[in-house]
């Protein structure tokens, strides 16, 4: 019972003390989401051009819904229930953690959830938002669990 306190205790100031900062987690499919939706809202209602994009919009909103429920699942199952959505939640001020061997280390164990897991639906790859949560598990010393985890619930296929 006392380390899962003081795992919410680290997630929480983990969380809180890392949104004082711009960083780049809003790239990739944050940015393909946002053109589709101002390509679609520039085009006439009713049309092919609309219907596609809308089809499009709804496709990469799916994927993503996907990813972070898969991502949840295992959070969970690694006892963070009351913190889960704190980890999950990353925004434009979300900051990563400025220790260089720290980061490299997020990036590597991410870069090994796409290459050995399906977290990830074909086509969605990861998103810089996975890579501060990752970052987070590190500092939480929890990173290579979910690593494990993944790779047992969702093999690569």
């Amino acid at each position: 019972m006392g380390n899962k306190q003081s795992q919410r205790e680290v997630a929480d100031s983990q969380v809180n003390t890392n949104i004082l900062h711009d960083s780049p987690t809003r790239q990739g499919s944050d940015r393909e989401l946002q053109a589709y939706i101002s390509m679609r809202d520039q085009a006439d209602k009713a049309t092919e051009e609309w219907e596609k994009l809308n089809y499009d919009i709804h496709t990469l909103r799916y994927a993503r819904r996907e990813v972070r429920s898969r991502w949840r699942k295992i959070l969970l199952q690694l006892g963070y229930q009351l913190e889960v959505d704190a980890l999950l939640c990353v925004n434009r001020q979300s900051q990563f953690n400025r220790d260089q061997e720290h980061s490299n280390s997020s990036a590597e164990l991410l870069k090994q959830l796409l290459e050995h897991t399906s977290l990830f639906p074909p086509g969605t790859g990861p998103q810089n938002r996975y890579l501060y949560i990752m970052d987070c598990l590190v500092s939480l010393d929890s990173a290579e669990d979910f690593v494990r985890l993944a790779k047992e619930k969702y093999p690569k296929k």
